[in-house]
């Protein structure tokens, strides 16, 4: 039996896709973009790949998510620029 038919592996979550989405949603919002969805879904997957993942599996995991530290929400940050300016260049 595989690990995946023997354990519950829909807790493991990656929080680094949830502040990519909602920093990428709000620039693309401020520069007054409308993407398509495979413009975003490339946004995310670029910024996704540029920095590091942030999981969490559990309820104290989730608490230490909610409290990110600086320099990582400036990577996002930096991530999702690059990204939009990659996909989408003016």
């Amino acid at each position: 039996m595989s690990l995946l038919e023997r354990y519950n592996f829909e807790d493991l979550v990656n929080e680094a896709e949830r502040l990519v989405i909602e920093e990428l949603e709000s620039q693309l919002a401020a520069r007054g973009h409308d993407a398509s969805e495979d413009q975003v879904l490339d946004m995310a997957a670029y910024a996704l790949n540029k920095v590091a993942p942030l999981y969490r599996v559990n309820l104290l995991g989730r608490i230490y998510a909610r409290n990110v530290p600086q320099p990582y929400l400036d990577e996002i940050r930096v991530a999702v620029t690059t990204a939009i300016e990659k996909v989408m260049p003016d």
